[in-house]
């Protein structure tokens, strides 16, 4: 009894030292993000003042309204020559905000500082961007706690395989940008057996539940990718319309292609793992369950995911037109062609990930009772 009770005290003590070494951590990150002024080549300025000076009212051909105003702000430099000196900015913005937004005091912009100011002149400039970090700081900060309360230990691996896999896409793409003769999706295909070979193992552990979702990732990803090029070829491409790809001055089907086969890439792991756990779940309660059983069980469990997995992608590309959809149709576009224009790209890459999960549920079954039938023959 004594024993057990000395466990449960320093499992106790750790998770306090590691709460207090996260709040530590996060403290000590909010102060420097808050404070790295001098780490900015560019010219940063905290808001001190602000005031609305105008505002006018305007009407387009199709009866849409906004307003755009004026804001006059006075700011403190905080970095540079003219570190503590106030800077005087003027700020347009719209009712809408779609490109521009309102100052408040507090904020910190990046500015450009007018070369003609005189030594003793009032300086004055021009707004470049908001400074974001601080936000983006916290917001990372929560994700990472949910995670850490919620997966605890899984949960911290995850959080390294996302750093790592981050650094490996980044990676990925300063190799195609530093020569373009190189190809995208070849770079793209050693990525995604990186990506899926370190998350896995991370979040899961050496295991044959993790070699069985390995596996039918890899072969659900590389045949639909497989499947939607050579439907995209068959058709000659008919339907899809490149144009928000147009400045990026690289062959965009390559690109396209590439972000296709990543796209995919989330949503085939996410039905690989589930259907392994759940198999590998099955045969751990009952060490004697027939195969057949564990197949049809496995088909329904398939069934389950594949309706709610499909539907999450198809939600998550088209909600990124949203606004593009409502710009097009406020200013009288056809419906059709708005549609055409905006979502060709966003269904095919819905499809193809459809195409993924679909083809990873048999997949994925057959795999994990291959490992199953592999871990009775040793018993």
């Amino acid at each position: 009894m004594n024993v057990i009770e000395t466990k449960d005290k320093k499992m106790k003590n750790r998770q306090v030292i590691l709460y207090l070494l996260l709040i530590l951590a996060f403290v000590a990150s909010l102060i420097f993000v808050t404070n790295n002024y001098s780490f900015y080549d560019r010219p940063i300025a905290e808001v001190t003042q602000t005031e609305a000076t105008d505002s006018t009212e305007v009407i387009d051909l199709y009866d849409n309204k906004d307003e755009l105003f004026t804001q006059q702000i006075t700011a403190e430099l905080k970095n540079g020559d003219h570190k503590g000196q106030l800077i005087h900015l003027s700020n347009e913005f719209s009712s809408s905000k779609a490109y521009d937004q309102e100052f408040r005091v507090g904020q910190k912009l990046f500015v450009s500082i007018d070369e003609n100011n005189g030594k003793h002149a009032l300086l004055t400039g021009t707004i470049k961007d908001l400074k974001r970090d601080t936000y983006v700081l916290i917001a990372a900060w929560i994700f990472a706690i949910i995670v850490l309360i919620v997966g605890r230990k899984q949960g911290f691996f995850s959080l390294i395989s996302l750093v790592v896999n981050a650094v490996i896409l980044s990676y990925a793409l300063d190799l195609y940008l530093d020569q373009p003769d190189r190809n995208l999706i070849v770079i793209c295909s050693i990525a995604v057996i990186l990506f899926t070979v370190i998350s896995l193992l991370l979040a899961n552990g050496f295991n044959e539940k993790t070699y069985a979702a390995i596996i039918a990732t890899l072969l659900g990803t590389f045949l639909s990718l497989f499947i939607s090029y050579l439907v995209i070829w068959l058709t000659s491409e008919e339907g899809l319309r490149y144009e928000e790809l147009q400045f990026i001055t690289r062959p965009y089907q390559m690109v396209f292609m590439a972000g296709l086969f990543l796209g995919s890439l989330g949503a085939v792991m996410d039905v690989a793992i589930t259907m392994s756990s759940s198999i590998f779940g099955l045969y751990e309660k009952n060490n004697n369950i027939a195969v057949k059983a564990l197949k049809k069980s496995g088909m329904e469990i398939g069934k389950d995911i594949m309706g709610t997995m499909t539907n999450i992608l198809f939600f998550a590309y088209i909600s990124g037109s949203i606004p593009m959809l409502i710009l097009y149709l406020k200013n009288h576009s056809p419906l059709g062609y708005t549609l055409s224009m905006n979502l060709s790209l966003e269904l095919a890459r819905a499809l193809a990930g459809g195409i993924g999960i679909v083809i990873t549920i048999p997949i994925g079954l057959f795999t994990t009772i291959f490992f199953i039938n592999r871990k009775r023959a040793k018993l």
